[in-house]
């Protein structure tokens, strides 16, 4: 993937702010409410699982499906949902991607990708390539919800052959738009803003619907390129199938700027480039756990009902067997900022999507996923926002049912912080709260402050009761 500069994605995402800021469409923004049906379809930030972290291209129908019965068996319960296979399902040889004269795709006679077969038998029924149709009702029938990953636009293989775009008159080439590639992805090329580019994406979620998709994550559409009109068509495209589809929007860093003209059509849009495993980088990229808290915080007022700006996945546990980025390995992050991870994550209210392999999660990572009290901050809470920033010490707060308040306290230092502040300089409104950290379960009693030495890159998360 192309990747900015990390000083240029913070000046333009700045820059964008501020703009937005002085023409006054932030309050505009902030105003903003998604149709009923984005509502009704994310009403919380969704959980569940992709299989980029882990499995990069690579991923076979048997890995998805051991992956799958853990989601189903242990995360389920706490509100794990999703299980999203990631980009590459239709490579035959996923590894020579980067020479991609090399690469043979599996397509269907409309010129739509197809399953490889080799990787997903259950894709041939009665000697036909049925998709991901078997595997989708295999998702479901563990009471899960089915995703896939596409980049936007109409596989270069399909415009060379000029195949025929199911259930229309037109033809691959009255389709693409051949000066529009994606310039990190070289398998497809850009759609027209036309009657016959509708009808593409017309067919291609007509397709996706039939399998049974619930979630689709599309890429290089919302930046380095932002493509409006292709998210416009893509939105109109799940409408027609009538099968309520969540649209996630790749990669960031979305600007703070367009966030009025994707509001009304995706319910997920990631907000930064992608993060791995640091805690900072001293490469322009990946982004690390420590770049997203400034993001984190600009995005937090448009996180509500039907609209999560998506600080990226959760690289955890281990990463492999070839996963996206890097060789496999045990997460890079140590225990305590994978829970800093977690935490921001949480009361911040990102879409939570682990990347780890879930059949190698061990007794600790999986603590850190079924803290159902952490994961109710996630998913219950509300008016959440960063309340102070001093130096690299950060405090959120946010708002749980009745009178019961958060508050995280995180310590971005490389050595020991004291913190000791009354309750309320962090703007809460009670002068006295009893408080219970709610990753250890402790109790720490009632007072009117909190007095507190965190050891480096560690967070504290309470729950405060007046």
């Amino acid at each position: 993937m192309l990747h900015l500069k990390h000083e240029e994605v913070l000046l333009r995402f700045r820059f964008a702010l501020l703009s937005a800021l002085l023409l006054g469409s932030f309050a505009t923004l902030y105003a903003q409410v998604p149709d009923r049906k984005s509502a009704e379809l994310v009403p919380r930030p969704p959980m569940g699982w992709n299989s980029w972290d882990a499995y990069g291209l690579t991923i076979t129908e048997p890995q998805f499906r051991d992956n799958v019965s853990v989601l189903a068996k242990t995360l389920k319960p706490f509100g794990w949902q999703y299980a999203v296979i990631d980009e590459g399902w239709f490579l035959k040889n996923p590894k020579d991607l980067k020479t991609p004269e090399k690469v043979v795709y599996e397509l269907d006679a409309n010129g739509r990708y197809n399953p490889v077969p080799e990787r997903f038998p259950s894709a041939i029924v009665d000697g036909r390539n049925q998709g991901f149709r078997a595997l989708g009702q295999y998702v479901h029938a563990q009471g899960l919800k089915f995703g896939i990953h596409i980049v936007r636009g109409i596989p270069r293989e399909a415009v060379k052959q000029n195949m025929p775009v199911a259930d229309s008159r037109f033809r691959a080439r009255d389709v693409a738009d051949t000066s529009d590639p994606c310039p990190w992805d070289p398998t497809n090329w850009g759609v027209q803003d036309t009657p016959a580019g509708q009808a593409w994406y017309d067919s291609l979620l007509a397709q996706y619907a039939g399998w049974g998709v619930d979630f689709i994550k599309v890429d290089c559409i919302s930046d380095h390129p932002y493509k409006p009109t292709e998210i416009r068509m893509i939105h109109n495209a799940i409408a027609r199938t009538g099968r309520p589809i969540v649209l996630s929007l790749s990669p960031g860093p979305t600007s703070p700027s367009i966030a009025q003209e994707i509001i009304p059509y995706a319910q997920m849009w990631r907000i930064s480039d992608d993060v791995w495993d640091f805690w900072k980088n001293v490469r322009h990229a990946p982004r690390s756990v420590h770049d997203q808290f400034e993001l984190i915080a600009a995005w937090a007022p448009y996180a509500k009902p039907g609209t999560w700006p998506d600080a990226d996945m959760l690289p955890l546990g281990y990463l492999g067997p070839q996963p996206g980025d890097g060789e496999s390995r045990e997460s890079r992050l140590t225990h305590e900022e994978q829970q800093m991870m977690v935490t921001l994550w949480s009361i911040g209210r990102s879409p939570l999507i682990l990347g780890a392999n879930l059949t190698k999660l061990d007794d600790w990572t999986m603590k850190l996923l079924t803290n159902r009290e952490v994961l109710d901050v996630n998913q219950s809470g509300h008016d959440q926002r960063q309340v102070a920033r001093e130096g690299d010490t950060v405090v959120w707060i946010s708002s749980g049912k009745g009178a019961v308040r958060y508050l995280a306290l995180f310590n971005l230092n490389d050595k020991d912080k004291k913190i000791a502040r009354t309750y309320s300089f962090y703007n809460l409104p009670s002068k006295t709260y009893h408080a219970r950290e709610l990753w250890s379960g402790e109790d720490r009693g009632t007072s009117e402050s909190i007095d507190v030495t965190l050891p480096a890159h560690t967070c504290i998360l309470l729950e405060l009761k007046p």
